[in-house]
């Protein structure tokens, strides 16, 4: 058996498991781990940022942009607290996020000495995020554990997890015996008898509806299918966009559904929480059949259906596509296309952000990303911004993490060379991660970060203003010049004052190769609320 330091019985786990990426911040509880990674320098490289938050929102956009696991790195205590929020939305929008982080020294565990950033028990509070928490307590164990935990981030709902070290662990030498991949844990297979009743209920339906999530980005062919066989449309909130092509004649977003909601009949979920039909949209007397298909049977107790299907969604989709045998209904399309150009035509005042959105999809490949944040141009982007694949917009799903967005979109650029990304924020969300410029001009990622100011924290802004008579605190922002700001960290920057110097600056920013920033200046009072379009009734 070889002997290898903890460090580097890790990294050639890492290794084994197809990982050439650690977005990592070194410290002294980790210096055997990172002296590991240089010596594999030439296999696995290190991207590290100005923030612990910095590393984990770009795993959070590599995993979330490939469907595959990323790796973080940060030391224990506040440093890994540091990442919580971005661990938080992994699990939220179903990212496999690994974090590798260190502990006190073997003989300090547990004892409550007051050593470097010891926390009462970092486990039990990492368990309350993830899938799976574990620590690592010598070399020899770290193949099986890494192997172990790869498997849970893979399997099932996908999700995020832990791993952790003793400091001391890191650099003391075990016998270490290599280990393979794990396979993912098989899904169940679709039940046959739950197939055959969901295919009852649809070809029962007079007006169907399919809500698609995150959990349906690879059942995009068994979705259509199944689309076009009821005639039904499909919408998604946030993650599932592109899951059907925005060009299809049945794909709809939200701002179109609300159209169709009073009439529908039936709704089948597919790899959704069903927020929208769920509690976000208006109730019916007479709520919709439900028919849900996902892999985590816990939805099925978090909300009820008719049919509850829990499998894969491609195959359970499939299956309920093969039971209804062949054909197409007329279904809903020509109240779909009507839904299409109402909503086409009312979004279109929602000012300023609907013609930026625009001119970025006019300028943005099929392939490029679209990475959002909680900002007024972010919302309007869940309805007029077109998408054509999925996992091309990135969002922080219900978690609506504030600030994530720069950063996340850093990792998407690093995991996706050649793929243009595009970062919307808003000045407040970007100035919360906006020293990762720094990250972005020394390792060169090709991220144009479209920064929106209206001084505000306006979503709050407006909420106060509508809520409470008028009175606002803690919502207005006093801001840097922009455009000096990122020119200081080298990064090309245009300013934006009128709606007609968009698109050149635009343009000037993409055809930048590494980072480059567009300031864009708009006034509160001036914007229309988006949601009205997304949640009708609030303005």
């Amino acid at each position: 058996m070889p002997r290898m330091t903890g460090g580097e019985a890790i990294v050639a786990s890492l290794l084994a498991h197809g990982v050439d990426t650690v977005f990592g911040l070194p410290g002294v509880q980790l210096y055997g781990l990172f002296d590991a990674l240089a010596r594999d320098a030439n296999r696995i490289r290190v991207l590290n940022a100005r923030h612990e938050q910095g590393v984990a929102y770009m795993a959070l956009g590599a995993a979330a942009s490939t469907g595959k696991p990323a790796v973080y790195s940060v030391v224990p205590g506040p440093g890994v607290l540091n990442t919580t929020a971005a661990l938080a939305t992994a699990a939220g929008i179903n990212a496999p996020v690994l974090c590798i982080t260190g502990q006190v020294p073997s003989s300090f565990l547990g004892r409550g000495r007051g050593h470097l950033h010891e926390l009462p028990d970092q486990l039990a509070t990492l368990r309350t995020l993830v899938k799976r928490a574990e620590r690592i307590e010598d070399a020899s164990a770290a193949p099986r554990l890494v192997a172990e935990t790869f498997q849970t981030m893979m399997s099932g709902r996908r999700g995020p997890a832990t791993l952790e070290m003793p400091w001391d662990k890191f650099q003391e030498v075990g016998e270490v015996t290599p280990l393979p991949p794990l396979p993912s844990v098989p899904p169940p297979a679709p039940d046959s008898v739950r197939i055959a009743e969901a295919a009852k209920l649809a070809q029962a339906a007079q007006a169907p509806l399919i809500v698609v999530g995150g959990g349906a980005v690879a059942a995009g062919e068994a979705v259509r299918a199944l689309a076009e066989r009821l005639g039904a449309p499909v919408v998604s909130y946030r993650s599932g966009r592109g899951v059907l092509d925005d060009d299809h004649p049945l794909s709809i977003t939200v701002a179109a559904v609300h159209a169709l909601w009073p009439k529908t009949d039936l709704v089948i979920g597919i790899g959704s929480r069903l927020e929208g039909p769920g509690w976000r949209w208006s109730r019916q007397a007479n709520p919709p059949r439900l028919i849900r298909i996902d892999i985590d049977p816990v939805e099925m107790r978090r909300l009820g259906a008719d049919v509850a299907v829990v499998a894969d969604a491609a195959d359970a989709t499939a299956a309920l596509v093969a039971a209804l045998g062949p054909g197409a209904a007329a279904g809903r399309r020509a109240d779909v296309a009507e839904a299409k150009r109402t909503a086409a035509a009312l979004i279109s005042d929602a000012r300023p952000h609907y013609a930026y959105l625009q001119q970025i999809r006019a300028a943005l490949p099929d392939d490029g990303f679209l990475v959002d944040e909680m900002c007024q141009a972010g919302y309007t982007s869940w309805f007029a911004f077109p998408v054509h694949r999925p996992r091309t917009i990135i969002t922080s799903g219900f978690q609506g993490t504030l600030g994530s967005g720069f950063p996340t979109a850093l990792g998407v650029a690093a995991a996706n060379p050649g793929r243009k990304v595009v970062s919307l924020t808003g000045d407040g969300g970007f100035l919360f991660g906006a020293t990762e410029l720094a990250t972005s001009v020394q390792f060169r990622l090709d991220v144009t970060v479209i920064v929106f100011e209206n001084g505000a924290y306006g979503n709050v802004k407006r909420d106060q203003q509508r809520l409470f008579e008028g009175r606002h605190a803690g919502s207005d922002l006093t801001n840097p010049d922009f455009v000096r700001f990122a020119e200081s960290f080298g990064v090309p920057a245009f300013a934006v004052d009128r709606d007609a110097e968009f698109s050149g600056a635009l343009a000037a920013a993409m055809e930048v190769n590494g980072p480059a920033l567009v300031h864009v200046r708009t006034r509160l009072t001036d914007e229309v609320s988006p949601w009205r379009f997304i949640a009708p009734g609030r303005p």
